[in-house]
């Protein structure tokens, strides 16, 4: 199969890129930067050469493809909401260049956006908020336009994705425990994030492009819930920082944008996705990879 990448070149976007082609997969991958597209070139992949923002482009990919995996998003949560409107377009772009062809359009959402009662775990089943509450919902209402329209469309939800180097989230934690000069968790710290490694994330988008079962949300979770306070004081110890305890109305202040994420209860099961894919998370857990930290990656 004949595979069309956005974000090729991104943490996970090259992770799954590896994956796809380990697997017998070609992969065409989208890149803007000559240095990026020769690192691409050297994975063996393809290389198409634009961006998200051109749908002329979008449309090129994904008419020489036979399956789209839709990895692209700007992390620049300053604007968070213009940018997820931006993905809204990307997908329906996507979708209308594959319609009618059958073709499976894998596209990325978080565990995070769905409105599951407190102190339960978010599950496949659990559907997104209506109304424009989550500005990441925008994701999963295209792709729920794109599957009315006949598109075969499947949704993969992200936990913190990690490795040594990278992990989520709390990559952006570190930057701002290191500019504050000690770390910080929201009252007791017992909120819960879900995980996962990187490789075992970019094998499920593989098995998720394979199976191609139209309409199914699939969670990438390993780790239903590494406990906040845990993640703050192994990243404390690794940085040498005083941790604390901070309360609510402090949040705000402390983490900036990250308030909306760091104090809130927002573990999920991936038990449903596990069972229909034979998925078998096998990599190192979150505070493995934190524990493993290098002083030049903190």
């Amino acid at each position: 199969m004949r595979v069309f990448v956005t974000g090729a070149t991104g943490f996970i976007g090259s992770a799954v890129v590896r994956d796809l082609i380990d697997g017998g997969h070609r992969v065409l991958g989208l890149c803007r930067s000559d240095a990026k597209a020769a690192a691409l070139a050297a994975a063996g992949a393809d290389v198409l050469r634009g961006s998200t923002g051109d749908p002329v482009c979008l449309r090129e990919g994904a008419s020489v493809s036979d399956g789209v995996i839709h990895l692209a998003f700007n992390h620049d949560f300053t604007k968070f909401r213009e940018n997820c409107e931006e993905d809204r377009r990307v997908i329906l772009t996507l979708g209308a260049a594959l319609a009618g062809t059958g073709h499976p359009l894998i596209v990325t959402s978080g565990t995070g956006v769905v409105g599951a009662e407190p102190g339960r775990a978010a599950t496949e089943t659990d559907t997104v908020p209506e109304g424009g509450a989550i500005p990441r919902a925008a994701a999963e209402e295209a792709a729920a336009a794109v599957a009315a329209d006949g598109g075969v469309v499947s949704v993969v939800r992200l936990p913190q994705v990690h490795d040594p180097v990278r992990q989520g989230l709390v990559s952006y934690a570190i930057a701002i425990f290191r500019e504050q000069g000690r770390c910080a968790y929201v009252g007791d710290g017992l909120n819960r994030w879900p995980a996962a490694h990187v490789s075992d994330v970019a094998r499920l988008y593989r098995l998720a492009l394979e199976r191609a079962q139209p309409g199914a949300t699939y969670h990438a979770v390993a780790e239903e819930g590494v406990i906040f306070r845990d993640i703050v004081e192994t990243v404390g110890q690794r940085l040498d920082l005083p941790v604390v305890s901070i309360g609510e109305e402090e949040a705000q202040a402390f983490f900036g944008w990250l308030a909306m994420f760091a104090g809130h209860d927002l573990p999920a099961s991936g038990a449903w996705t596990r069972a229909t894919l034979g998925w078998t998370p096998t990599g190192p857990g979150l505070i493995a990879d934190l524990e493993a930290l290098m002083p030049e990656d903190l």
